[in-house]
C-alpha cells in the first residue's frame, strides 16, 4: 500500500547533458489513493471469487512506473481493491503487464490457491523439484514432462470417472468430501494395471492362489503407495 509510484522518464531533450532520467514525477501511493476522498471508485464484478460465487467490489487502477532505488524501473499496473461489504481489507495487486485489465489480475489472483495446490500435488505425487540431476538443462527438460504426465492422469481420470466413480480415500484423522490428485492418480493406476496379466508355472510349488478380495485391496494399497 505504501508502493514508491512514479510518473515515467519524461523523454531525453536534445543536447541535454548528463546521465538520463529513470523516471518521472512521484505519483500518489494506494493507500493515499485509498484516504483521499476524491478517488473515483470503479465498480467491478468478479465471477468466481472465493468459494465460486460472483462478488461485486470497487476498485481504483493506474499505470505507472514502481521503482526503488537499486534497482531498475518496472512498468506496472496496479489495481486498488476495496470490499463494499466491509469483509476484508482494502488490498492492492500489481502486474508488471500494464495492458492487463483488472479484471484479469482479480481472477488470476483468485486462481492462485488452485495453482499452489498444483505445485505442492505435482511436487509430492511426481517428483518436480526433487529430481536428482546435475544439468541444468536436464532439469529444464523434465520438469515440464512432469507438469504434462500430471495434465495427462488428470484428463485420464476425468474421462475414467464417467464410467466409474473414483475412491476418495480418508484419514483417521481427517475426511474428504473430493478426490485429490493422489485419488486420481491412484485411478489412473489401477486402471493400467487392469490390463496387466500374470502367470506362473502351475508345476511351482511356490504358488498360492489368492482371493479377488485380497487382490483388489493389495492393488489398490500398492496405487496410492507406487
Amino acid at each position: 500500500m505504501d508502493a514508491e509510484l512514479w510518473d515515467p522518464a519524461p523523454e531525453r531533450k536534445p543536447g541535454q547533458n548528463g546521465r538520463p532520467r529513470v523516471k518521472g514525477a512521484r505519483r500518489p501511493s494506494p493507500q493515499q489513493g485509498l484516504d483521499d476522498p476524491k478517488t473515483q471508485w470503479i465498480k467491478l464484478e468478479v465471477e468466481h471469487w472465493y468459494g465460486g460465487d460472483k462478488r461485486e467490489l470497487e476498485i481504483y487502477t493506474e499505470t505507472c512506473v514502481w521503482y526503488k532505488s537499486g534497482h531498475d524501473p518496472v512498468l506496472i499496473r496496479w489495481v486498488l481493491v476495496r470490499d463494499p461489504q466491509g469483509e476484508f481489507d482494502p488490498q492492492t495487486f500489481v502486474s508488471t503487464n500494464p495492458d492487463h485489465t483488472p479484471l484479469q489480475i482479480l481472477t488470476w489472483f483468485v486462481r492462485r490457491w488452485r495453482m499452489e495446490v498444483t505445485f505442492e500435488e505435482a511436487r509430492a505425487q511426481m517428483g518436480i523439484e526433487t529430481q536428482r540431476q546435475w544439468s541444468d538443462l536436464a532439469i529444464a527438460r523434465t520438469t515440464p514432462a512432469l507438469f504434462g504426465i500430471f495434465s495427462i492422469v488428470t484428463l485420464m481420470a476425468n474421462q475414467l470417472t464417467k464410467s466409474q466413480k473414483m475412491a476418495v480415500r480418508t484419514a483417521a484423522w481427517y475426511e474428504k468430501e473430493l478426490p485429490t490428485f493422489a485419488d486420481t492418480i491412484a485411478l489412473v493406476r489401477r486402471c493400467m494395471w487392469s490390463n496387466c496379466h500374470f502367470s506362473t508355472s502351475s508345476q511351482s510349488r511356490d504358488v498360492l492362489k489368492v482371493s479377488r478380495s485380497l487382490l483388489e485391496r493389495l492393488t489398490e494399497a500398492v496405487s496410492y503407495a507406487a
